[in-house]
């Protein structure tokens, strides 16, 4: 394997906490990637501060001025394909994206996802996991793909639901988790030990087994 660091470009749309883990992992030595870029849909996003705090390029692409998603889409490939990453990261970036994206980035895009997928996908998730009368919730990181969060799933993480949970309490510690294992899993993908062959995740050649 190349000793040269893969080029990470993070996509996000709010605060950035994972994108802050990321950044986090990659001081300490835990994550050998190199940030190249952030690009959020959002001028107002939190996130654009923490990578600027970083010395990390970031770019705004604001969807609303676009009017389709198909032309965003296209404009959002041309921004991230100018900083060539072997791997794009959503962390909270909230658009659905179309086929001809996720066929583009195809085994070289990954999702942190707010829940125990298969289950909730989609928005408001703590909530849904309460309404349910849920036990235990949890997070999930995947491979992206064209069904939203329907991507093969590489790691999870699961928190037991609190009788006293709100949905508010129950995504703070759900965040903890994703805090967690998202750095593992760019480290996995950064190795050479994560690809999806055939639509299949496979970690050290095998497949994944949650």
């Amino acid at each position: 394997m190349s000793s040269d660091k893969l080029s990470v470009v993070v996509l996000i749309s709010g605060g950035g906490s994972n994108l802050q883990a990321l950044i986090d992992a990659c001081e300490t030595g835990y994550l050998n990637v190199t940030i190249a870029a952030v690009i959020s849909n959002k001028a107002s996003a939190g996130g654009l501060e923490r990578a600027a705090k970083h010395g990390i390029p970031s770019q705004v692409l604001e969807h609303t001025q676009y009017d389709s998603r198909e032309a965003f889409d296209r404009a959002l490939m041309a921004l991230i394909d100018d900083y060539q990453p072997g791997l794009v990261v959503l962390a909270g970036f909230m658009r659905i994206l179309t086929g001809e994206f996720t066929q583009h980035y195809l085994g070289r895009m990954l999702n942190i996802h707010p829940s125990l997928l298969p289950k909730y996908q989609g928005l408001h998730t703590h909530q849904r996991a309460l309404d349910a009368g849920d036990k235990e919730h949890g997070v999930s990181v995947h491979f992206v793909t064209e069904e939203l969060d329907g991507g093969p799933v590489v790691r999870q993480a699961r928190v037991p639901v609190l009788a006293d949970d709100t949905a508010d309490s129950l995504a703070a510690r759900v965040l903890v988790e994703e805090h967690k294992i998202y750095p593992e899993v760019v480290r996995w993908f950064a190795e050479g030990r994560l690809k999806l062959e055939n639509g299949v995740a496979l970690l050290d050649e095998q497949t994944i087994a949650l």
